[in-house]
């Protein structure tokens, strides 16, 4: 299984929570690819502590990394209006981050699923603790 890493669960492998390096090591091991975007590195990288640079680059480094693509940003864009019509303000940024896991056929792992609400989009069931 590809696994795309949305933020939350980044920032948690990085500040030792939740045992989520325990986690990323043992799907590794079992044969999944890890991945996120170029989108998720920039939030990593604005809410990084100074003493983080090092593990920060560790982690990053060994994951796929996906671009934005035009046909990525179309769906993402369709994605937040579609939800806008619908009574619900969506991120554009968990758009985008939506609309690469569906283009790549990525399964999302991230600690907030009600951030992305579409049936269409499978999401990895994260263990608590």
């Amino acid at each position: 299984m590809r696994l795309l890493l949305d933020t939350s669960v980044l920032i948690d492998a990085l500040r030792l929570r939740h045992r989520r390096r325990e986690l990323l090591a043992e799907l590794v091991q079992t044969g999944h690819t890890l991945a996120t975007t170029a989108l998720n590195i920039a939030e990593v990288y604005a809410g990084m502590r100074p003493d983080e640079a090092h593990r920060t680059e560790a982690l990053l480094s060994v994951l796929d990394c996906y671009d934005l693509t035009g046909t990525s940003a179309r769906r993402a864009g369709f994605l937040k209006q579609q939800w806008a019509k619908k009574g619900r303000t969506l991120a554009l940024a968990d758009m985008i981050v939506a609309a690469i896991a569906l283009e790549r056929g990525c399964t999302l792992m991230t600690d907030n699923s009600k951030d992305f609400p579409m049936e269409e989009l499978d999401k990895f069931d994260l263990p608590r603790g």
